[in-house]
């Protein structure tokens, strides 16, 4: 394990998760809650992020054009992994997948510069059941995009792994367990 992967575990156990009564996205309750954006949104946990993917993404040779997925838990992943992208040998295009269409101009579910046809990895920053991933994989599959892998910042080890895994490759940088050590 890269002594990257290790430290951004640490940003993420310290800055990320909070301890309480939480509900989350998929409608169930919990004890702890993990607020990506307080990691993925600093300079250290950005590179961080964009580093451990692309290392994941390398590892397991995905040929993909770009990474996108729903607004906002993904948004500051996918734009740190294009940046650092350009720097290796595959650079990678970011889009967004919105939550509801563009109320105006192009009335767009996708935002970025993606075209139907092109192979995308679709993200999530924390993944429960899969419920918000699957609204964007049927979101960028509806645009035209092939999508060829999944990948979570975090994966909560309630179920989403397995829902994801039945018809993509699914691929989380970290799990809960490695996060508080069970």
């Amino acid at each position: 394990m890269s002594a990257e992967r290790e430290r951004l575990k640490e940003l993420l156990k310290t800055l990320s998760l909070k301890r309480g009564d939480f509900l989350l996205a998929s409608g169930r309750r919990s004890k702890y809650y993990f607020d990506s954006k307080l990691t993925t949104l600093t300079a250290e946990g950005a590179y961080l992020t964009a580093r451990c993917f692309l290392e994941v993404i390398a590892k397991n040779d995905i040929a993909a054009e770009a990474i996108g997925g729903m607004t906002l838990g993904a948004d500051p992943i996918v734009s740190a992994v294009a940046a650092l992208s350009q720097k290796e040998a595959r650079p990678l295009d970011a889009f967004i997948v919105r939550k509801e269409p563009k109320g105006h101009g192009t009335m767009q579910w996708i935002e970025g510069p993606v075209k139907p046809g092109q192979r995308v990895i679709i993200v999530d920053d924390v993944v429960t059941t899969g419920g918000s991933t699957l609204k964007a994989i049927e979101r960028a599959k509806d645009f035209g995009l092939e999508v060829v892998a999944v990948m979570a910042l975090l994966d909560r080890e309630e179920g989403g792994t397995e829902v994801l895994s039945r018809d993509y490759p699914f691929y989380p940088v970290t799990r809960r367990t490695e996060i508080f050590g069970e």
